[in-house]
Parts: structure tokens; sequence; C-alpha cells
């Protein structure tokens, strides 16, 4: 059974994402704010799908440590390819730090051109960072809210990798504090797994770190948080980090 609902869910999951990129395409010459509405739909559509057919549900605790409207500094926890969906719904215009090769996608690179995404060369050096500070400090004015995976990629629960400086870099140049989330999500959709298995995914919010901290400073402050969260988090469920 728990097969037969991951399959149904992914059938649906790249039947949905493929029917909404292709109706989007129109929207490419309409303004940016139609593009994040559809992402924003498509992220919820997601959720809905988790719940109905895997019986997997979102619970999210310390909104109120996002601001309600204006830019931000998001750096978030990343085990699971829903992390990188859920935060198109929970923001109002998020600006995702992502790699440039993704832009390469047919259509779903168009989308995320469109949606002016923050795409970094991670093979570029100092340019790759100069970019990234750049574009960092125009969402800022534009009021954006940033989401950038520190870790850079996606990391089984349990695992570790070390936090990379472009968090550091943005926080530095827009003046922004940065609000670290932890999470469980790799617990039930794992990073490269084909089941979905049920239960609820946490998505914990922690305080702002406060503006102005030094890099290593930083970085370390930060990491101690998230991973200090995600373990509570990961503690009272079995982890499994098998690849099906």
């Amino acid at each position: 059974m728990l097969w037969l609902r991951s399959a149904l869910f992914n059938l649906l999951f790249f039947a949905l994402t493929a029917i909404l990129a292709v109706a989007a395409l129109p929207v490419l010459v309409l303004p940016r704010r139609c593009m994040l509405w559809i992402f924003h739909a498509w992220s919820w559509i997601v959720v809905m799908l988790l719940r109905s057919i895997c019986g997997i549900r979102l619970r999210v605790t310390g909104t109120e440590h996002l601001p309600r409207d204006g830019a931000a500094l998001i750096a978030a926890k990343h085990q699971s390819a829903f992390d990188t969906i859920i935060w198109l719904g929970l923001l109002p215009r998020p600006a995702y730090v992502l790699k440039r090769e993704l832009l390469w996608i047919p259509i779903y690179g168009w989308l995320v051109r469109r949606a002016r995404m923050i795409a970094v060369d991670r093979e570029a050096g100092g340019a790759a960072m100069r970019h990234l500070m750049r574009a960092g400090r125009q969402a800022a004015a534009e009021g954006r809210q940033m989401v950038i995976f520190p870790e850079g990629t996606r990391v089984a629960p349990g695992a570790h990798v070390p936090y990379q400086p472009g968090i550091a870099a943005l926080a530095a140049v827009t003046g922004l504090p940065v609000i670290p989330v932890a999470t469980d999500s790799g617990l039930h959709w794992g990073r490269r797994a084909f089941r979905k298995r049920p239960g609820t995914i946490t998505v914990a919010i922690l305080p702002p770190l406060p503006a102005g901290l030094r890099r290593e400073a930083l970085l370390q402050c930060l990491e101690a948080v998230i991973e200090a969260e995600t373990a509570r988090l990961v503690a009272v469920k079995p982890v499994d980090n098998s690849v099906d």
C-alpha cells in the first residue's frame, strides 16, 4: 500500500508540474507577480496531495519570526525536495538561491528565470560570490524574502556537511538578520527515495540571529542552532536513509 500511494503521488506530482509549467508559459510576458502566484498555488497543491494520498501532514512552527512583509533572509535545512517546494507557499515574494544548472531545464528554467530566482554558478569561484551579493542586494531592495540552503545540497537525516559561506555574504551585504530553519522532512520524503512515508513534516522557524555577526561567528551559530533543533526533531522518529 505504501508503494502504491507513493507511485500515485509521484505520478500526479510530475503530471501537475508539467501541466502547470506549460500553462504558465503565457505568463512569461506578464508581470512577475503572476509567476509567483502560480508557484504559490503549485506549492499548496503539492502539500494537499501529500496529505490526501501519502498521509503526510505539515506542521510549521515559529511563523512569528517571519516578517509579515518586506525583505528577509532565511537559511533553511535541506533534507528533501519538499524543502524547495514549501517556501513558495509560505512566503509572499520568495527569491531562492539555486544552482545555475536548473536554468537549463526546458520550461522550468524559463519560469525560474522569469521569477528572478538567484541562480549561482558554483564552479565560478569569486565571480559566483560577487553575483550572489549583487543579486541579494537587489532582492533585499525589492522587499523579497531570500531562501538559501546553507549546506548547498540535500543531506540525509543524521548526516552532516559543512555550511557554505554564501549565507554570510548575503547577511553582510544586505544587513538583514538570518532566520534559521530546521526540519525533519527527509524522514518522510527521502533524499533519493521513491516511497513517501506517512507522518508529520515539521518546519521549525527559529528566532533570527543578530544582524552584524562576523562570518565565522555567524556560520558557527547558524549551524549550531539548526543542527540542534533538527536533531531534536529527528530524535523522536526512526531515521531511514535507505535508497529506493
